[in-house]
């Protein structure tokens, strides 16, 4: 079970041995909703539909859910200000006419959590509507998550 909570900026993991492990986050700078468009991040019950990038590099950059092959590199130019580094958990709703299907559609939004170029502002609200988080610490989750697991986000 993973529970995010964007007042603190924080989510947290908890294993099937009870065990909980807490990371930092980064989520939208919009605020919080589920409108398609509104690059806001999306409340509620969720699942992990899809891992991505199980043996791709650290710093690894997808595009549309692909490795590119390039790992980033702090001193070369990219065209994107939103980078998806390391890992994708890719998240849906499962809330229909809330976050899930319609015009509120959290998978068809391509919410994930994953890693980001942007590692100095996880902790404060800055992202483009996903979960960010340090690439070593998506990395960690991965490992600990399995397709199907709960996500609540929690305001």
């Amino acid at each position: 079970m993973i529970n995010i909570f964007i007042q603190n900026q924080t989510l947290e993991h908890i294993g099937k041995n009870g065990l909980s492990t807490i990371f930092s986050i980064s989520s939208s700078g919009r605020g919080l909703g589920q409108i398609k468009g509104s690059y806001c991040t999306p409340l509620g019950e969720h699942i992990v539909r899809a891992k991505i990038g199980m043996d791709v590099p650290k710093y690894g950059i997808f595009k549309a859910r692909r490795w590119t092959g390039d790992v980033w590199n702090k001193n070369k130019h990219y065209d994107s200000n939103d980078l998806i580094l390391s890992r994708i958990l890719w998240l849906s709703g499962t809330q229909l006419g809330f976050n899930r299907l319609g015009n509120v559609d959290t998978m068809q939004r391509f919410i994930y959590i994953h890693g980001t170029h942007e590692e100095d502002k996880i902790g404060q609200a800055a992202s483009h509507g996903c979960i960010r988080m340090l690439n070593d610490d998506v990395i960690s989750l991965f490992q600990l998550v399995s397709i199907g697991e709960r996500v609540l986000i929690n305001e």
